[in-house]
C-alpha cells in the first residue's frame, strides 16, 4: 500500500451510509468522546427504500436526498476520500487520494456495488429509449415518466441471479406500474416478470401470495431468465436462460424495460484480505466481528452474512455491532448476537404493502400478530410515512425502537384470496 501521509483514528468507518452513520452516531451516544471517522466521498446521503415509490408516482425524489455532511453525528470526523485498499495487518486503510488512515477498531459498511456494465449496451441506455431503474436516484423519476405515459405494448421488469439489495424491489417497481396501468384503464399486452433466480421470493411462505398477486396483475413470470444486452434505439432486451443445458437467448422488443443491474462486494473489498472465497466482507453471522481479524467488524450489504440485504437489517445489526465494538475497546469478546432479521415492504399496490419479515433460514417473524401475507393498508401508511421518519430522526441519530419481531405460525395458506 503506497501512500503519501496518514492519520490515525481509534474507530475508523467505511461508507456513509445508513450502516456508517447508524453505528457512528449510536457508538457516540455510548461514548461522547470516541474518536470517530468516516471514509466516504459521496456529497449526499440517499433514503434509497423510497425510490421505489418515486418510481410509481408516490413520493418525491427530494424527499430522499440530504447533503452528507448534515448527516454525520456532530463530533464525527468526515474524510471526503473513497477507501481504495486494506492493509489488517498494518491496521490501515488506503485512500484514493494516496493517504492513508490508521485505526484501533475498523468498521466496514460500504454498501454493495452495482455493476451497470455487465449488461451489455445498458449504461447507454438507461434514462431513455424506455430504460430505466429505481436503483438510481436520477432515473426513479423516469420510471414514473415512462408508466404515466405508457398507452399500451410490453413493460418488462427484471431481476438478477445472486443478492441484490433490497430483492422484493424488482417487483414492487411491477406492481405499482401495473397498478397505475389499470387505475388509468391502459392494457399492457405483455407484462412480464423476467428473473435470474428460480422463484419470486426467497421465503417460501411469501412466495405463494407474490405469484398470486403477479397472476392477479395477468403478469408473466420468466425464471432463470437472465438479461444479458440492451439495444436501446431498436428497443430490444436479450435475455439468457437454460435448458436442456444447453443456452438458450431470446430477444424480446419491449416499450418499458425496468432493470435491476447485477450487484456484488465492492472491488475494493473483493480483492482485499478481508474478503472470503465469494468476495464479500468476511464476519461472524452473528457477532459481525471479521473471521481473521478481530478488531474488524462489518453490517450492511457488503458483508457475508446470509441475511436479505435490507434497510431493515441494519436496524437489527446496528445495535449489535455497538455493543461489540464497545466491549471490544474495553478487551472483552462480543456478547450480542444478531438473528438475521431482515424485512421487506413490498408494495403490491398504490395503498397497500405487505411486509415480509424473517430471520435467519426463512423463519417468518412478523412485528405485529397479522397474517403477513396479506397486503393492508396499515403497512402502507408505514412504508410512506412513518419509516422515512424513523429513518432520519431515529436511526441515523443512533437511537433505535425495541425489536417487536419474534416467531409466529400462521395457517399453511391464507384464509382469504390475497389481492394486491
Amino acid at each position: 500500500m503506497e501512500t503519501t501521509s496518514h492519520e490515525k483514528h481509534t474507530v475508523v468507518i467505511i461508507g456513509a451510509g445508513t450502516g456508517g452513520i447508524a453505528v457512528a452516531a449510536g457508538l457516540k451516544r455510548h461514548r461522547p468522546n470516541l474518536d470517530i471517522a468516516i471514509i466516504d466521498p459521496a456529497p449526499h446521503h440517499d433514503y434509497q427504500p423510497a425510490w421505489t415509490l418515486v418510481g410509481g408516482g408516490s413520493y418525491q425524489a427530494e424527499r430522499t436526498r440530504r447533503p452528507l455532511a448534515r448527516c454525520v453525528p456532530r463530533g464525527v470526523q468526515l474524510i471526503k476520500s473513497a477507501a481504495s485498499a486494506f492493509d489488517p495487518d498494518a491496521q490501515r486503510v488506503g485512500l484514493a487520494d494516496g493517504r492513508s488512515v490508521a485505526y484501533d477498531i475498523l468498521i466496514v459498511a460500504a454498501g454493495i456495488q452495482l455493476n451497470w456494465g455487465e449488461i451489455k449496451g445498458l449504461e447507454s441506455a438507461l434514462g431513455k429509449d424506455g430504460v430505466t431503474s429505481n436503483y438510481r436516484y436520477d432515473l426513479a423519476p423516469y420510471t414514473w415518466e415512462l408508466v404515466r405515459n405508457f398507452s399500451g405494448g410490453t413493460a418488462i421488469f427484471t431481476q438478477p441471479a445472486g443478492p441484490v439489495k433490497c430483492p422484493g424491489a424488482p417487483q414492487k417497481a411491477l406492481y405499482l406500474a401495473a397498478d397505475r396501468f389499470r387505475q388509468q384503464g391502459v392494457h399492457a399486452e405483455s407484462l412480464q416478470f423476467r428473473s435470474g433466480g428460480p422463484s419470486i421470493f426467497g421465503v417460501a411462505h411469501y412466495a405463494a401470495p407474490l405469484a398470486r398477486i403477479l397472476d392477479a396483475y395477468d403478469a408473466q413470470a420468466h425464471y432463470g431468465s437472465r438479461l444479458v444486452e440492451v439495444r436501446g434505439e431498436e428497443h430490444i432486451a436479450v435475455f439468457e436462460s437454460t435448458q436442456n443445458d444447453q443456452t438458450v437467448r431470446e430477444e424480446v422488443a419491449y416499450d418499458i424495460l425496468h432493470v435491476v443491474p447485477p450487484q456484488g462486494a465492492p472491488d475494493f473489498i473483493r480483492k482485499s484480505p478481508l474478503a472470503n472465497d465469494a468476495g464479500w466482507l468476511d464476519v461472524d453471522k452473528s457477532t459481525l466481528r471479521h473471521n481473521q481479524y478481530p478488531n474488524v467488524f462489518g453490517l450492511g450489504d457488503c458483508t457475508s452474512t446470509p441475511n436479505s440485504k435490507t434497510a431493515a437489517a441494519i436496524k437489527s445489526q446496528a445495535p449489535v455491532l455497538i455493543r461489540n465494538v464497545t466491549r471490544a475497546l474495553d478487551g472483552q469478546e462480543p456478547s450480542e448476537s444478531y438473528d438475521g432479521y431482515a424485512a421487506c415492504p413490498l408494495t403490491t399496490s398504490v395503498g397497500k404493502v405487505l411486509l415480509a419479515e424473517f430471520t435467519y433460514g426463512g423463519v417468518v417473524t412478523p412485528s405485529l400478530p397479522l397474517d403477513p401475507r396479506v397486503p393492508r393498508r396499515f403497512y402502507w401508511w408505514l412504508k410512506r410515512s412513518f419509516l422515512p421518519w424513523f429513518y432520519w430522526n431515529l436511526l441515523l441519530k443512533g437511537r433505535n425502537l425495541p425489536a417487536l419481531h419474534k416467531k409466529r405460525e400462521f395457517p399453511a395458506s391464507v384464509a382469504s384470496p390475497v389481492q394486491p
